[in-house]
């Protein structure tokens, strides 16, 4: 009987434990998409919102589907998330290793948390001030190449793309930097001594063996710059927008609480689907 009692009592601290991870992920995940889902099919009232919370249509699901634009921001968004997350991992994957191989490992990897001390717009702004006309990076760039004005690195996908590469570069290295830690580098050293070259080596033994760090630094990178809103907001202009500000719009603007809410849906569902393949992927790279 005491053993029946230790028993019944680990399991309910097993639930316990569970239990507030559980509330956290109803109240601020769960009940909110439920009730996007829920208002998407609704109809929007006259003067905005909803006009019945008990009338369902696939109104919003109609429009949406029948517009070549929202296809397009679709399409955009999609490009662009892509583009950030190739070019974020391309310099996270040597930053990580570099990081990794240095006997002062510890100051690096304090360099790469310190953005996560600031707010997310001040890093941004920085960044402005930075690649703007009259920021350091142009003014270089027009001495060092005699350019006739500065470029047009601000108010465009291409601000987009190198600010969301700075913002998320710090979530695509930590893992890799784990993943690259775990390595044992004496595969490498195998693989040279039986007359691979050292790029072969690291393509073939090195690259899958972090696999695991690779994926996650993809899914952190690739679901917060698809549903990115402040960047392509402040920086983007016209050619910068993003489903992230399409939603904003529809939103607060139009108030078609309906539309933006299957356009939501859409993104979850979008989103979803590339989480799921990541976490298949590592788990099949675990196997």
């Amino acid at each position: 009987m005491a053993q029946k009692d230790i028993l019944q009592e680990k399991s309910t601290l097993k639930y316990l434990y569970f239990l507030p991870i559980t509330i956290w992920m109803s109240i601020f995940f769960a009940i909110p998409t439920a009730i996007i889902v829920y208002f998407s099919f609704l109809k929007k009232g006259a003067y905005g919102g909803i006009s019945s919370y008990s009338t369902f249509t696939f109104k919003a699901y109609i429009d949406i589907f029948s517009s070549k634009d929202i296809f397009k921001i679709v399409l955009k968004t999609l490009n662009l998330s892509i583009v950030i997350t190739i070019i974020t991992i391309l310099i996270a994957i040597p930053t990580a290793y570099f990081i990794s191989r240095s006997k002062r490992k510890n100051i690096w990897l304090l360099l790469i948390v310190i953005p996560f001390w600031t707010n997310f717009l001040v890093r941004i702004f920085s960044i402005v001030a930075l690649i703007g006309n009259n920021g350091i990076l142009n003014k270089f760039l027009v001495k060092l190449f005699f350019l006739d004005k500065p470029l047009d690195l601000l108010y465009n996908r291409n601000a987009v793309i190198i600010i969301s590469v700075y913002i998320f570069l710090p979530y695509a290295i930590l893992p890799l930097y784990t993943a690259i830690e775990k390595f044992d580098f004496s595969l490498i050293d195998a693989a040279r001594d039986l007359g691979a070259s050292n790029f072969t080596a690291h393509m073939k033994i090195f690259l899958p063996g972090i696999k695991n760090g690779i994926i996650t630094a993809l899914v952190l990178t690739f679901v917060p710059a698809i549903g990115s809103y402040a960047v392509p907001d402040i920086v983007g202009g016209t050619d910068g927008i993003m489903l992230g500000n399409i939603i904003a719009t529809r939103m607060f603007s139009l108030r078609d609480w309906p539309s933006a809410s299957a356009i939501s849906t859409i993104f979850i569902l979008i989103t979803s689907v590339f989480v799921w393949i990541g976490i298949k992927a590592d788990k099949d790279g675990d196997e």
